[in-house]
C-alpha cells in the first residue's frame, strides 16, 4: 500500500524484475518516495519503445509491504509503463524512473534502450522521467557508489520537475568514485563492426560493435565525461519535431 503524503515514483526496467540495478534502485529511492514497479519477467534489453502488438500481455504481483509494491509483466519495458497506469496505480506518480540499467545508454544507445523507453513513455504520458545506467554489463555490478547521486538526482526533479516533453538520460561510469556531474549533450557517433558470423552456420550472426564518436566538440558530450570519470545527465526531448527545417522548408512551397 502507498501513503497518500509521500511522493509516488513508478519503477521499470530492461533488465528484469530480478535484476541487480533494479533492487538497488528501489533500496535508494525508498527513502525518498512510496515506490510501485512493474517490470519484464526476463530481460528485454534493446527494445527502446517497442509494445507487444500481437499477443496478450500478463502481470503478477511479485511483493508488497507498506510503500513498496513490486510486479512483473510478461511485455516489453514500454508495456509495463503503460500497463502500470491501466492497471495498478492508484494515484499519478510523481515521478517516472528506469533502471538502474546494467550497460552505457549514453550517445545514441538512447534510442535502443529499453530503459529509456521507459523514460519516454514516462515523459511522453507527461510525467517528469528519469533512466539511469551504470556501464558496466556484468550481472553483480557494484551499484554502491550511484547512492548518493541517484538520491539527489532524483530528489531535485521531484522538487523542480522538468519540462513538458523533456526527461534526463543519467549514466554512470564504471567507477569507485566519480569525478562529479557534467549536464551535457548527447555524444554524435555510431556502432561500427556489429556483427560476428557464426562458424557453425552460414548467413546466422551476433551482435557485438565498436561505437566511433564523430563529435568535433567531444568535450561537451556525455562520452567524453564518461571516459573522464564524471557522471553524465544529459536532458533528452521526445518531440522529434525539427523546428529549424520547418523554417527553411517555409520557403521551398
Amino acid at each position: 500500500m502507498t501513503n497518500n503524503k509521500r511522493p509516488l515514483i513508478l519503477i521499470s526496467n530492461d533488465d528484469g524484475v530480478n535484476a541487480k540495478g533494479i533492487r538497488e534502485l528501489v533500496g535508494f529511492l525508498r527513502p525518498l518516495a512510496d515506490l510501485v514497479v512493474m517490470a519484464p519477467d526476463a530481460p528485454r534489453s534493446g527494445f527502446a519503445c517497442s509494445i507487444t502488438c500481437h499477443e496478450p500481455v500478463s502481470y503478477k504481483l511479485v511483493r508488497q509491504e507498506p510503500g513498496l509494491t513490486v510486479y512483473q509483466c510478461s511485455g516489453t519495458p514500454t508495456d509495463c509503463v503503460k500497463l502500470a497506469f491501466y492497471s495498478v496505480l492508484e494515484r499519478e506518480p510523481d515521478l517516472v524512473v528506469g533502471g538502474i540499467n546494467h550497460g552505457d545508454n549514453s550517445s545514441v544507445n538512447v534510442h535502443y534502450s529499453g530503459t529509456m523507453g521507459v523514460v519516454i513513455e514516462g515523459c511522453l504520458r507527461g510525467f517528469p522521467s528519469i533512466g539511469f545506467s551504470l556501464c558496466d554489463h556484468e550481472l553483480d555490478a557494484d551499484f554502491t557508489p550511484l547512492k548518493d547521486y541517484v538520491q539527489r538526482i532524483t530528489q531535485k526533479v521531484l522538487d523542480e520537475g522538468l519540462p513538458p516533453l523533456t526527461c534526463l538520460n543519467v549514466n554512470f561510469p564504471k567507477a569507485s568514485a566519480f569525478q562529479g556531474i557534467k549536464v551535457c549533450q548527447q555524444a554524435k557517433g555510431l556502432w561500427e563492426k556489429e556483427w560476428i558470423p557464426r562458424q557453425e552456420a552460414e548467413h546466422v550472426y551476433d551482435m557485438a560493435g565498436e561505437f566511433r564518436d564523430t563529435d568535433p566538440e567531444e568535450e561537451r558530450n556525455d562520452h567524453w565525461a564518461l571516459r573522464h570519470g564524471y557522471v553524465a545527465i544529459t536532458p533528452v526531448t521526445v518531440d522529434a519535431t525539427d523546428y529549424e527545417m520547418i523554417r527553411r522548408m517555409k520557403t521551398w512551397f
